[in-house]
């Protein structure tokens, strides 16, 4: 079964790289920075291909989604509103109680130290297997 996923991973790992090289322009360029960002922050990111053709990494769940669109790049976090982002890399997708996403614009940098540290904590959010609350509970 173990060796299965690492197929299904190279398998996955190919098609986004398809796709990354299909855009062609910003948006591929965009979208292999980040993905090179998540790799370094978890070196044992799973890439997978979900839901028709969407780029998913995932570490113990889903840690975001890459989608590309005519105007932007879409980060989308799970569970990003559980994650702290004192950097305010989170810029769309604002008013739910689990997702957070980040829209790149053409010509925009992403903070690559807060992203990081973004991926970290949904890894270890996903890891320990329990939900936070998205909002600080009031004392």
């Amino acid at each position: 079964m173990k060796s299965q996923s690492k197929a299904a991973g190279k398998a996955a790992s190919k098609l986004i790289s398809e796709r990354i090289a299909k855009l062609g322009d910003w948006r591929g360029d965009a979208l292999a920075r980040m993905r090179a960002l998540i790799r370094e922050a978890d070196p044992d990111v799973v890439e997978e291909w979900k839901w028709m053709g969407t780029p998913v990494w995932s570490h113990d769940g889903i840690i975001c989604t890459g989608e590309s669109y005519k105007l932007i790049v879409k980060l989308t976090f799970i569970k990003g509103a559980s994650l702290k982002d004192p950097a305010k890399l989170f810029n769309a997708s604002l008013d739910g109680n689990a997702r957070r996403a980040i829209d790149i614009h053409e010509g925009e940098e992403v903070d690559k130290s807060a992203f990081k540290t973004l991926i970290r904590q949904a890894v270890a959010l996903n890891s320990s297997g329990k939900p936070k609350p998205s909002k600080k509970a009031k004392s």
